[in-house]
């Protein structure tokens, strides 16, 4: 049990956490359940360019396997960011709680904010760039 509360293990949590909630929305829901075509119809459907449909799936894509990966940290939950704060305001009529018909917009603010934390935070110990940063040092001595 310490271990999961040594500071170290924080943004891991945190970085797991966001990348596989941004995996799930950009792989299955926009790729399986909705299809690309269908996501990029509902974008124009909301006065959005239906391409940035296919901006947004690679993006959250792309970020969530480097966040996972803990590769670029700081990068990618910054690329998030208006993402998400684009998912809040198309949630914004919908009310408070996700429960909501149409989904509220608690939840994407919740992603947003744990994003804003991530770049704040940065890789953390157990990451992949942390990893090779700390080889490069020990070659480098």
């Amino acid at each position: 049990m310490n271990n999961l509360l040594n500071p170290d293990t924080s943004p891991l949590i945190l970085r797991i956490s966001l990348a596989m909630v941004l995996l799930a929305h950009s792989l299955y829901l926009k790729l399986v359940l909705f299809t690309l075509a269908g996501t990029a119809q509902y974008f124009d459907s909301i006065g959005l360019p239906s391409i940035l449909a296919y901006f947004v799936f690679a993006v959250e894509t792309i970020s969530g396997v480097s966040l996972l990966l803990g590769f670029k940290t700081r990068f990618f939950s910054a690329l998030v960011v208006p993402i998400l704060l684009g998912a809040t305001w198309v949630h914004s009529a919908n009310g408070w709680l996700f429960t909501n018909a149409g989904g509220g917009w608690e939840y994407p603010l919740i992603l947003t904010l744990m994003a804003i934390a991530q770049i704040g935070l940065g890789n953390g110990k157990y990451a992949l760039d942390t990893y090779f940063q700390s080889k490069q040092q020990l070659t480098q001595s």
